[in-house]
């Protein structure tokens, strides 16, 4: 039996509907920031899924980039945690408030 393409369509939707909710509703950054790589991901999913059923390497090809910025993003926004954390030792967003000072 074969998994078809709805089936990874719908996996994918799920998946960027969780990330959305999860940086929209949790106030935690690096809660915020693993729904990002979460959405990220179901994109990814997406593009191997459509890449594998029209027969073309095109959109795995462009997985490697959209990973490639993923880790960018999760080092960069990791250390500007820690900066935040070190300075305001919290990680809520509604508790940093950089501009003030």
């Amino acid at each position: 039996m074969e998994i078809t393409l709805n089936w990874y369509l719908t996996l994918s939707a799920l998946l960027f509907t969780m990330g959305v909710l999860g940086f929209l509703f949790r106030r935690n950054v690096i809660i915020m920031l693993m729904s990002i790589e979460l959405m990220l991901n179901s994109v990814n999913l997406t593009l191997v899924a459509l890449s594998q059923s029209m027969g073309d390497s095109a959109g795995q090809v462009l997985v490697f980039f959209v990973m490639s910025v993923a880790a960018a993003e999760a080092a960069v926004g990791l250390a500007l945690i820690i900066a935040i954390f070190r300075n305001k030792l919290t990680v809520d967003i509604t508790k940093i408030n950089l501009f003030k000072y």
